[in-house]
């Protein structure tokens, strides 16, 4: 198995293709609404005081849920690293770009258990990569990105 959680980025080498994919606008307002009206029913029930000090408790959890919910991208020359997950380009097989639907549909009924899976919910389409290590029993690592094409062309390199 040659992909390990790393604590930095790989930076240091030739950058290639880099993404972040942070929460969208219409997530942070709908959120945000859930939170205010928590916030006013606390209010109601003990005071302005607790009103106030949930809305902040709330707004600093949602701050740090966006943090670490938060894909970030990048592709080197020799790397590729998606969140906290990193594997050897050489390692790297077929990658197909998939539509939405495609994307649905790998997510679901035709999803391997044993896949590496980047996803979030608010992006629609991505990338599939095939791994080829006989190490490796990870079959293919399944990737939400905005821009799949470009992060397919970067790993096509």
């Amino acid at each position: 198995m040659d992909y390990a959680p790393v604590r930095g980025s790989v930076r240091n080498m030739n950058q290639l293709y880099k993404e972040r994919a942070p929460w969208p606008i219409w997530l942070w307002l709908f959120l945000l609404f859930l939170a205010a009206s928590l916030a006013l029913a606390i209010y109601a029930a003990l005071g302005t005081r607790w009103g106030w000090i949930s809305m902040l408790l709330q707004v600093l959890g949602l701050l740090f849920l966006s943090q670490r919910s938060t894909l970030d991208i990048e592709v080197t020359e020799t790397h590729l690293q998606v969140g906290k997950a990193q594997i050897e380009r050489k390692f790297l097989g077929k990658i197909d770009v998939l539509s939405s639907e495609e994307m649905r549909k790998w997510r679901g009924p035709l999803s391997d258990p044993a896949c590496y899976m980047a996803l979030r919910f608010w992006i629609p389409i991505g990338v599939k990569i095939e791994i080829n290590d006989a190490n490796d029993p990870t079959p293919y690592w399944l990737v939400s990105s905005k821009k799949a094409q470009p992060l397919a062309a970067a790993l096509s390199q």
